[in-house]
């Protein structure tokens, strides 16, 4: 389809699909695996190793992520899932400018850590600080393009001398709050940035799409849940 508009996928997308066909395959290289004590042999072919859509590599990374979180990373205190979704323009701005995603990321971040340090009675100045490990996830349970957060806080506060001291959980009016926040506060980096457009009557995210590039209309149809190929394309899927 692309090829008949004139069209073509950045090589990277290209090579991540051919070795995910490539992977658990025997014919494309294996290893031979022989036990020393029952001489018992098998063959372990080998694997992409890539972050996109291959299943087997996919749940892999994720279950050594999570192994080693918990058994290196994450100390023995109580911990809170906090989680971050955007709307549609942003998860466009997002998704084509990984950059701008790691800046509101750290403005997210420093939002609600002051939230847990002032609810443990503290100061970011006193030498109190919170911790988090970060997760993005950038795909909806749709198989839709949709990146958001998922952050794993440590609920409570180290003060200067290293003691923990736990906090009360958030309730909806704190949520509402936090929300606006860093709504409002990622609204004013963006503006200063160029992204965000406002004026008297309305404000928008300026998001310039060069028609030539095809993986910039994958991506917007796969935002909106729509079809990006074939004679539906534009439609909803």
């Amino acid at each position: 389809m692309l090829s008949e508009q004139g069209k073509q996928l950045p090589g990277y997308v290209v090579r991540e699909f051919d070795d995910y066909l490539k992977c658990g395959r025997l014919e494309h290289g294996f290893l031979r695996v022989r036990c020393d004590t029952c001489h018992h042999e098998k063959l372990v072919a080998f694997s992409c190793k890539r972050r996109g859509f291959c299943p087997s590599c996919g749940a892999r990374r994720m279950v050594d992520s999570a192994a080693h979180l918990v058994d290196e990373v994450l100390p023995k205190r109580p911990i809170r899932q906090w989680v971050l979704s955007v709307p549609y323009p942003l998860r466009y701005l997002f998704a084509t400018n990984p950059k701008v995603m790691s800046q509101v990321l750290t403005i997210v971040h420093r939002v609600i850590s002051t939230f847990l340090i002032k609810r443990a009675r503290m100061t970011v100045k006193s030498g109190a600080q919170s911790g988090a490990v970060t997760l993005i996830q950038r795909f909806g349970s749709a198989l839709n393009l949709n990146p958001h957060f998922h952050m794993l806080y440590l609920n409570g506060v180290y003060d200067a001398k290293g003691y923990f001291w736990p906090v009360k959980p958030p309730t909806r009016e704190d949520l509402d709050v936090i929300a606006h926040t860093i709504a409002r506060r990622v609204s004013r980096f963006l503006e200063k940035a160029g992204y965000l457009v406002r004026d008297a009557e309305s404000e928008y995210l300026d998001l310039m799409q060069d028609e030539e590039d095809a993986m910039g209309a994958i991506v917007g149809a796969s935002i909106t849940y729509r079809l990006a190929f074939g004679p539906n394309a534009g439609g909803k899927r």
